[in-house]
């Protein structure tokens, strides 16, 4: 059942945006849109993008005009049933307003929490942890190359309803670069233990590319510990993987080559800046770094291919899974999609390429928070 109200707000388009300017409204009030038309275009320093009804109905309220610059988040307008007075409409606007003054410091709290270093059997993981909820927390695992930030744009929208846990892989960000012999065992074996040092007995699991291999992983090795499983681009459901690509992001050392070695993570390369290659640059210039990434590729992507199946692992599993995969993912083609079992949902994203969380934003967030609340299991 769909809601009967809808608030439009100004989406986060790429990893640094924190404002927008509403540059113009593609429908008036009255109109009746669909989920998915776009109803406004947003303009950032670097990008105008069209903004994506979440929801059909009709467009009753524009609280936004054209021209404003707002907060990410902030309300535009508001889409409902025609059956929904205005009084209605005025008291839901009002309410939205005020839940967002009495929300905005936990917000911000959880905006402004700092990672910090917990020590995970022979690791030191660069953790951050936000959210509350009487659910199973909720543990998202990067992928290769990648860190904690990679899930900036979901664990705080994620953290309204759940307890949400981000960290550095081994080798990673700003955790310890002892990978052992680098395999995806290895690395479970590591998560295994952070869910241990932080107390936790089962944790609902979501893994992106090479983090979606370590997720198998972990419900392999530890099923009990596995309440649900999200896989984002996983690894592991197949042979094929753009092995130049992923030696580019670990050797390149001057920002434009590493920006164009992020380019094939995402269909719109706009979102790929000088800023993000040089903050990844950074990282692959701490000791040992780099080295630990080259142990990790020849194990887990040795001779070019990926070097791990893990359709077995999904053919037995008992938990509730779900899978997102972009059409156009340069690193792993959407066509291991089709190496799952018909139990697990899946939802493939057109013009969307290997990092659906980054591209796809707000719809993969909708849809996890829902899976979610359909495999609701108590901690």
């Amino acid at each position: 059942m769909t809601h009967a109200l809808t608030a439009l707000t100004m989406p986060k388009f790429g990893l640094a945006m924190t404002e927008g300017k509403l540059a113009s409204w593609a429908f008036s009030p009255g109109d009746t849109v669909k989920e998915g038309d776009e109803v406004a275009d947003i303009e950032t320093s670097k990008i105008t993008s069209g903004y994506e009804s979440p929801a059909s109905g009709i467009l009753r309220k524009q609280v936004a005009q054209a021209g404003e610059t707002l907060p990410v988040g902030a309300l535009l307008g508001v889409v409902a049933d025609a059956d929904v007075s205005d009084a209605d409409i005025e008291a839901f606007i009002a309410s939205f307003k005020a839940d967002t003054a009495e929300e905005g410091g936990e917000e911000a709290e959880a905006a402004n929490t700092e990672p910090r270093l917990i020590k995970a059997g022979d690791h030191n993981l660069n953790v951050r942890d936000v959210g509350k909820g009487g659910s199973a927390p909720l543990l998202l695992i990067h992928g290769f190359g990648g860190d904690l930030s990679n899930w900036m744009l979901n664990q705080d929208v994620l953290a309204r309803s759940h307890r949400v846990i981000t960290f550095d892989l081994p080798g990673h960000g700003a955790s310890s670069k002892d990978v052992g012999d680098g395999s995806v065992t290895a690395l479970a074996d590591a998560v295994s233990e952070l869910l241990k040092a932080l107390n936790i007995s089962s944790a609902h699991v979501m893994g992106h590319s090479l983090g979606g291999g370590i997720a198998l992983a972990l419900l392999r090795d530890n099923p009990g510990v596995v309440a649900s499983l999200t896989l984002v681009a996983p690894a592991g459901l197949g042979r094929e993987v753009n092995a130049p690509a992923l030696k580019d992001m670990v050797e390149a050392d001057r920002t434009r080559d590493m920006q164009k070695a992020l380019e094939a993570l995402v269909h719109d390369k706009s979102l790929v800046g000088r800023k993000m290659a040089d903050n990844v640059l950074k990282v692959r210039r701490l000791d040992g770094a780099r080295d630990a990434l080259r142990t990790i590729e020849a194990s887990c992507f040795g001779n070019g291919q990926q070097s791990f199946d893990m359709r077995p692992v999904l053919d037995a599993a008992r938990v509730p899974v779900t899978l997102f995969w972009g059409e156009e993912d340069e690193i792993l083609p959407v066509t291991g999609a089709k190496n799952v079992p018909d139990s697990v949902t899946k939802h493939i994203m057109p013009k969307i390429g290997h990092m659906p969380q980054l591209e796809k934003t707000a719809e993969l967030n909708r849809l996890v928070e829902a899976f979610l609340e359909k495999s609701h299991v108590t901690a």
